[in-house]
């Protein structure tokens, strides 16, 4: 299950090391695209294909903003031997990728921050507003 937050550094290359637990979850080749409240999203490459094919149902004038969104900035990325993955600068400049980076585990897929950015992110949600959401979902 991909659940818990990690943090690391990115270095000066775009090299980010991802948490040993979401590489086994993830497979030995997933894909990294931009996501909503500029941050990154990694699916699987199952989950992945979900999406692709929900995008590709959606037909072409209805689903257009969602897959130049998604698809655009969709790398395939491969972890080296030290558990590291080379994030594109276009995908770094998305998300406000410099140095701190928190890695996130949402099953069914982990969401990539900057950790300063996370942490205002946090800071905007309220109690209430968690437990509203927490009741729609019926939890």
């Amino acid at each position: 299950m991909l659940i818990g937050e990690y943090d690391y550094a990115i270095d000066e290359k775009g090299r980010l090391n991802f948490p040993a637990k979401f590489r086994e979850e993830m497979g030995g080749t997933f894909i990294v695209t931009r996501w909503l409240e500029e941050c990154l999203i990694a699916f699987p490459k199952s989950k992945w294909e979900e999406v692709f094919s929900a995008l590709m149902a959606s037909g072409l004038a209805a689903g257009r903003v969602a897959r130049r969104f998604l698809l655009s900035g969709a790398v395939e990325v491969t972890p080296d031997k030290q558990g590291r993955i080379l994030i594109p600068q276009a995908l770094r400049d998305h998300a406000g990728l410099v140095k701190e980076v928190s890695i996130l585990g949402s099953d069914p897929y982990v969401e990539i921050w900057d950790t300063e950015a996370w942490r205002r992110e946090c800071a905007k949600m309220s109690n209430d507003e968690i437990a509203q959401a927490m009741e729609k979902l019926g939890i």
